[in-house]
């Protein structure tokens, strides 16, 4: 069964936000470009952005499964492609000793029966129904050996497995590969895929994400929430907060009951924005005088002690 496919950019940017997800037009426009030419989509940027979000989106607009591969140091072609289940294999040549010869046994225990399909193989042998989307997630966390090799299978998306033979998909995934950059991805794989950069949202996107995913929030709270944030992302942090750490500290706001930022909640609340303690000392500092004025919380609370 072929994917459906959106039929304009514009009918998928309304499917993308009717998911919650509010892609501005390039975005809209790669993601689209992705699915007519049959390419997979590369997304960098930093953490909490968004770029996985968009497989779990995609996902949902095509009707399909999502299969995700989460990439780490030391990922090898057996963990990401298939293994062997070597405790059922054991025990089926123990169960056979003595009643069938052994060839017919090894033919039997080196059968699909026996093969324990891990992320690739499963989104290129996927069966019936729409292709998935399968997300390779952290493609920088891995080796450049595993790279190479990734290379080769999103090339033609087939398998071969010398005791069973070439399996190949009927019809390629929707594929997506995210990257925090925290080194650099070979050329040759970039080439293969539409590039997009994901930045930190603006206000208005920021706003609108916030409104829509956090129940309940009031106005007033939710644009002093991104006006914090918007401030916070251009001060000098190790690790600036992504909108996931933005949707976090809502979230537990509206827990805490706040309808409205003060210095004091904004305090007691910085775990939810910040992951490392040096970023938490400089913001306990003078940098949070400095975020609340530039927001207007200051002036507001000198006045409200006035």
């Amino acid at each position: 069964m072929k994917a459906p496919v959106a039929t304009s950019i514009d009918s998928l940017q309304e499917s993308l936000a009717e998911q919650l997800y509010f892609s501005d037009k390039a975005m809209s426009t790669t993601i689209y470009l992705a699915q007519r030419l049959k390419k997979p989509l590369f997304l960098e940027g930093e953490a909490g952005v968004g770029k996985t979000e968009v497989a779990k989106v995609m996902a949902k607009i095509l009707d399909t499964r999502l299969i995700r591969l989460q990439c780490y140091e030391g990922l090898d072609a057996n963990h990401a492609l298939y293994e062997w289940n070597y405790a059922k294999q054991m025990l089926r040549i123990k169960l056979e000793e003595g009643q069938h010869n052994r060839q017919e046994v090894e033919r039997s225990i080196f059968s699909e029966d026996y093969l324990i399909k891990r992320p690739l193989l499963e989104a290129i042998s996927y069966g019936s129904g729409n292709p998935p989307v399968l997300l390779i997630d952290e493609i920088d966390r891995a080796d450049e050996e595993f790279e190479a090799f990734l290379l080769e299978v999103l090339s033609d998306f087939q398998v071969t497995i010398p005791e069973i033979g070439t399996i190949t998909a009927v019809e390629p995934p929707f594929v997506v590969l995210t990257s925090n950059r925290t080194r650099e991805v070979h050329d040759a794989l970039k080439r293969r895929c539409l590039y997009m950069w994901i930045s930190y949202p603006a206000f208005d996107r920021e706003y609108r994400i916030v409104t829509a995913k956090v129940a309940g929030i009031n106005i007033r709270l939710a644009e002093q929430i991104c006006n914090f944030m918007k401030a916070v992302r251009d001060l000098d942090f190790y690790k600036k907060p992504g909108i996931a750490e933005t949707l976090d500290w809502a979230t537990a706001l509206m827990a805490l009951h706040c309808d409205e930022l003060d210095k004091e909640i904004v305090q007691e609340t910085l775990g939810c924005i910040f992951k490392y303690n040096e970023d938490l000392l400089l913001m306990q500092g003078d940098h949070l005088d400095d975020v609340l004025d530039r927001i207007g919380l200051i002036n507001e609370e000198r006045s409200a002690g006035l």
